[in-house]
């Protein structure tokens, strides 16, 4: 018995990681509105992002489309530490394991290889990201440590606390996490 080829569904394109480029910065920045959870900030914001912290970043492609990003930099007063600022995928690629594939390549590029903590502010309300946390914690085989960092009271409108998550310390690899 054949089976039809017009009922199968289409092949998956693989996903690209990349550091973003300057020319990112506006597409950064419909992303983050199109993700409908990450808090937007101003399109000059992503454009530095892109560009003066792009070795500290990533987007992920897929058949072209940016459909995931990590944003993130390492705080100056501690160089071992890759912080994410943001992290998220789009509705549709949601449940599919990207953000912990992004954040694994993340941790791959050249300026946070060789960090020892990953670092993240995540709001009590956002059990999606604190599930990502903890898993990348766990596939690593170190610790997530949660400890309070911005409470509701310094933020200058209603906002839930966002503890400070401390992944690490991460061993280093001569391989790729994924």
């Amino acid at each position: 018995m054949q089976t039809s080829s017009r009922n199968a569904p289409p092949p998956i394109s693989p996903l690209h990681f990349r550091s973003p480029k300057p020319r990112d910065g506006a597409a950064i920045w419909q992303f983050v509105q199109s993700t409908g959870q990450l808090e937007p900030n101003t399109p000059y914001c992503y454009l530095l992002l892109a560009s003066d912290f792009s070795d500290t970043c990533l987007i992920a492609e897929q058949s072209g489309r940016l459909i995931g990003a990590v944003l993130g930099y390492h705080p100056p007063s501690e160089p071992q530490t890759a912080f994410v600022w943001q992290v998220g995928v789009l509705p549709d690629q949601r449940g599919k394991g990207v953000a912990l594939q992004m954040l694994k390549s993340w941790l791959q590029l050249p300026a946070n290889q060789d960090c020892k903590w990953l670092t993240a502010t995540v709001a009590d309300d956002n059990p999606a990201s604190q599930a990502l946390f903890k898993r990348l914690a766990s596939d690593a085989g170190c610790s997530c440590e949660i400890t309070a960092r911005f409470t509701r009271d310094m933020f200058p409108q209603a906002h839930p606390p966002e503890p400070l998550y401390r992944v690490g310390p991460l061993p280093r690899l001569s391989t790729p996490l994924i």
